[in-house]
């Protein structure tokens, strides 16, 4: 009877991955050179390039009963988004404050008031919602966790800084009333005036405020990025009812056949979040950053962002053919510097062309 062979002493690869990941991902990205065999690239658990992103994929209007919608799924990480306008008299604003100013062609001055108006009056109305079951962390029945409102609070303040909708789009004007002059004496008099109509202006009676509800169905990594992305293609998905006012009653109403008016997005801008990975793990008493080797991991998926504890997230808009930098965000660590800014730049720019790709089918 032949001898039992030994056990083995190794793990296979998903169990290593489990057990060590620091280590697992370090000999992946720093592969051991044997001189009979070429020099392999560096690569992540996941089988990508340190600078390679995940594939997006981009559905609109996913959702019958919104005025937009859209379903982003960037690997394993899918996000659903949802736009939907509620009229908001101007009567309901407390500190509405009227302009006689707007008009249809508004001056620089009067956009930058346009976009006061969307923060003073609240309306663009973000929410995000990390669903039961998209993640292990994420339990039912628990108040909105710290990732949640971190990723709400960046939309929002996104959505203004970036401008991407303008106030113009969301106001609902009262249609104007032509009135004739009547009892002249004179009829000269008489025919000429009237001739010449009376219209009185419009009046700003009501805005549009859109609440965009981002739902995370299943969480792998990099939300905000999905997340924006979802904003994004709903909002360029969204269109609103034609508004009729009713001067005598003082409401606003629009039927669900009313004519729709699809709403003007200005730009492209796109996230790009990458993610700083130290030789040495962080809390080491050898993990000096300045003397530590570490990798930039574009789009890093959970389990790279547990072991990386310094990200970068540029926001860039290339619409144009102009690059033009609308947002820089850096969390911990002190690796990321000027030079590989200005060299992450080029990242971003080629990420802007892959989702503006994805947005165009």
């Amino acid at each position: 009877m032949a001898a039992a062979a030994p056990p083995s002493l190794s793990f296979p690869r998903p169990v290593f991955a489990k057990l060590s990941p620091h280590p697992y991902l370090l000999r992946t990205l720093a592969p051991q050179v044997s001189p009979d065999t070429p020099t392999p690239k560096p690569s992540r658990t996941n089988g990508r390039a340190p600078h390679e992103a995940r594939p997006v994929y981009i559905h609109t209007s996913s959702l019958s009963h919104a005025h937009g919608s859209a379903l982003v799924r960037v690997g394993d990480t899918t996000v659903i988004c949802g736009v939907r306008g509620e009229i908001l008299p101007v009567t309901s604003i407390p500190q509405y404050r009227p302009r006689a100013d707007f008009g249809e062609d508004d001056d620089e001055e009067t956009r930058r008031a346009g976009r006061g108006e969307l923060k003073d009056y609240d309306l663009l109305v973000p929410n995000i919602e990390l669903a039961t079951g998209c993640a292990p962390q994420f339990l039912p029945g628990v108040p909105p966790s710290t990732l949640a409102q971190t990723i709400s609070t960046r939309v929002y303040s996104l959505l203004h800084s970036c401008a991407v909708v303008d106030a113009k789009n969301l106001r609902i004007w009262a249609s104007p009333v032509v009135t004739k002059p009547t009892g002249c004496d004179d009829d000269a008099d008489k025919m000429e005036e009237d001739d010449e109509e009376e219209e009185e202006k419009p009046e700003l009676v009501a805005y549009w405020v859109l609440y965009v509800d981002i739902l995370v169905v299943s969480f792998d990594g990099n939300p905000f990025d999905a997340a924006w992305m979802a904003v994004l293609a709903a909002l360029r998905d969204t269109k609103l009812p034609v508004v009729t006012w009713d001067s005598d009653r003082g409401v606003a109403f629009c039927s669900r056949n009313a004519e729709k008016r699809k709403l003007q997005i200005k730009g492209l801008p796109v996230a790009c979040t990458a993610a700083v990975f130290l030789e040495k793990e962080h809390g080491s008493e050898t993990s000096g950053e300045e003397n530590n080797r570490h990798w930039i991991l574009l789009d890093p998926d959970r389990s790279e962002e547990t072991l990386c504890g310094e990200t970068i997230t540029m926001v860039v808009d290339c619409e144009g053919g102009e690059t033009r930098l609308r947002s820089l965000e850096k969390q911990g660590g002190t690796v990321i510097g000027r030079e590989l800014i200005r060299g992450f730049a080029g990242v971003a720019e080629k990420r802007w062309r892959e989702v503006k790709g994805a947005m165009s089918k």
